[in-house]
């Protein structure tokens, strides 16, 4: 097992060492959503040797997902998009357990599970406030993503509040498009990955990412107010 083990993380091993990547085997991550945002951190995250993770979503895979949705193929639609992703991520990577929850944020908090990180890849504001409200009432760390047209946001909640900073309704996104999905997935990935290697990340502080009609990229941070 060590050696298949220490093949696999290779290249991990040489970014950072054994024992932080044994240290990975004994994390849990929460996921909540499966859809664009969470199909590319379940792939990104789900073979870097996290030991344990939950998957969230009660939705079921439609045709139009599939174009942005990367954890997903022509074939699945009308299957729960937590338990195909739990398939994808467990086939890729056999250091890695995923437990699939094909239910709400809220009927999945109420279960009391503990966890080193919560990720939202969720598509909608109450979710988040939910979130937020969760993981502040349980001092429990987080990292926000949302993204819409050729823009996008990222933040790693620690003290600060969701609500202090966003307006909630029920507004439903724009169009959008499979890269720019990715990119901010997997800047989240990326804040995730270094804070379970115990390695530094800048607690909130917003990251806004967006391209002007050039097609420059642009990125801008924001000091959060911590409560």
């Amino acid at each position: 097992m060590n050696e298949e083990f220490n093949e696999y993380f290779n290249r991990q091993i040489k970014l950072w060492g054994q024992e932080t990547q044994d240290s990975l085997q004994g994390k849990k991550v929460a996921i909540i959503g499966s859809g664009g945002l969470g199909c590319t951190l379940a792939i990104a995250l789900g073979a870097s040797g996290i030991g344990e993770f939950a998957f969230i979503d009660f939705d079921t895979v439609g045709v139009h997902n599939i174009h942005r949705q990367i954890g997903f193929k022509v074939g699945d639609d009308g299957k729960y998009k937590a338990n195909v992703l739990k398939e994808l991520v467990e086939s890729r990577c056999p250091f890695t357990k995923v437990t699939a929850y094909t239910e709400g944020f809220d009927e999945f908090a109420a279960r009391g599970l503990e966890f080193d990180l919560i990720i939202d890849a969720t598509d909608n504001l109450p979710t988040r406030a939910s979130i937020n409200e969760y993981c502040m009432k349980n001092n429990q760390a987080w990292i926000y993503g949302s993204v819409e047209e050729f823009h996008g946001q990222v933040c790693f909640f620690e003290k600060a509040s969701y609500e202090a900073v966003f307006q909630i309704n029920d507004r439903k996104p724009n169009g959008i498009a499979c890269p720019i999905v990715m990119h901010i997935g997997s800047l989240q990935a990326n804040l995730a990955l270094r804070y379970l290697a115990g390695l530094s990340v800048k607690k909130d502080i917003l990251y806004y990412l967006s391209f002007d009609s050039e097609g420059v990229l642009n990125t801008k941070k924001f000091n959060l107010p911590v409560a």
